[in-house]
């Protein structure tokens, strides 16, 4: 994607996760993403006090040339393994699984991914013009804290791992096209974004593996309420013995986290730290857009669309053209060293909010993207 000739534009992303119902204000930009549990149950007509119908309204009436939804595990009615499998326990059986998706995929206004990648341009006279490859997944891992009745969930290993855990990790996270500008996933990456005083991290080792792979500019998500933040972390690219090893990790520190002023990230050249990755797409093949991959198949098969060549590799950095290195994830693409990760849960604390509910702010990100196409304007 990226060139050392193109123009980049600053592109201006609100993140926001975990609302459960809760519908906040907005504060502007030109790409909303939400990642994951829009509601407390997932069903149509939720209470009176709120509503999937409710919260997709609010989602359509919100000002951005682009939308980006997932689900999250709380999002039942959304989950169709789970309602094949436990419909008539859900709350809400006026409405089927089929009516609950309609609300979003219906949508001319959001872009709904369920394990899906798409290509986003923004076309907006007044807007930046810019480019950009998303990926989008509602995955999580199973909690004994949610239980079964919890959608969209997989089976991980116990932490830490060792190396016979380390090879079930599930595969789901291999669909991540290796283009993926920006990766939105409910659940954090193990590590990131992901701890609560509550409980050890309870992010997936799987997704950070995959993250380091992929190397996206961004990487939301939410689950975690109380590791709500941010985190530049920057990819070890050179070392051949350690597989999916990272240089540094530096954490952001949240300028307003209080009153009116923006919880804002700056990632672009404006704020004088830009983002160390180019974007680069190496001989990575572009796959279809909106190509939506089966995580049963995924996870039963081991690897999704056939064998993985150089599977012992995989995470090694060093010279692409050895043997040695993980040269697919780094041929190309060496200028992608850096992943900002944003856990951008709404809702401050967990269930049952002990000492009453608390929001969190929006966090806004600032990036530089490639421009597609020149304004009418000429810049």
């Amino acid at each position: 994607m990226s060139s050392s000739t193109e123009t980049l534009r600053r592109t201006r992303f609100v993140l926001i996760s975990d609302t459960h119902n809760h519908t906040p204000a907005l504060p502007r930009g030109d790409v909303l993403i939400h990642a994951g549990d829009l509601t407390n149950q997932g069903s149509y007509s939720e209470a009176s006090a709120g509503r999937l119908s409710r919260v997709v309204q609010w989602l359509e009436k919100a000002d951005f040339e682009s939308k980006i939804v997932v689900a999250g595990n709380h999002d039942l009615n959304l989950d169709p393994e789970l309602v094949a499998s436990r419909g008539s326990s859900l709350a809400d059986s006026s409405h089927t699984h089929q009516d609950c998706l309609d609300l979003l995929i219906s949508s001319p206004s959001i872009t709904y991914l369920a394990h899906a990648s798409t290509t986003i341009r923004l076309s907006s006279p007044e807007g930046p013009h810019t480019t950009f490859r998303a990926f989008g997944s509602p995955f999580s891992p199973l909690s004994s804290l949610h239980g079964s009745f919890s959608a969209f969930t997989y089976a991980s290993p116990l932490h830490p791992l060792t190396p016979t855990t380390a090879a079930d990790l599930p595969s789901l996270w291999d669909a991540i096209p290796l283009d993926a500008d920006v990766v939105i996933t409910h659940t954090p990456p193990r590590a990131h974004g992901d701890e609560s005083p509550a409980r050890r991290s309870a992010g997936c080792e799987a997704l950070r593996r995959a993250l380091w792979r992929v190397r996206p500019r961004l990487a939301a998500c939410g689950h975690v309420h109380e590791a709500r933040g941010a985190e530049r972390v920057l990819w070890d690219l050179s070392c051949g013995n350690v597989a999916f090893k990272e240089t540094s990790v530096e954490q952001w520190v949240d300028p307003a986290p209080e009153g009116k002023k923006l919880s804002i990230l700056s990632l672009g050249s404006r704020g004088g730290n830009p983002l160390r990755n180019d974007g680069g797409r190496g001989t990575w093949a572009e796959r279809d857009d909106a190509v939506t991959q089966s995580a049963t198949a995924t996870m039963q098969s081991g690897v999704p669309g056939g064998a993985m060549p150089h599977i012992g590799t995989r995470g090694l950095g060093g010279d692409p053209s050895s043997a040695r290195s993980d040269g697919e994830a780094l041929a190309g693409r060496l200028g992608r060293l850096e992943t900002c990760v944003v856990n951008c849960a709404i809702m401050a604390k967990s269930y049952p909010h002990v000492g009453g509910r608390k929001t969190n702010k929006p966090i806004v990100v600032d990036l530089d993207l490639p421009v597609w196409c020149e304004s009418r304007h000429g810049f």
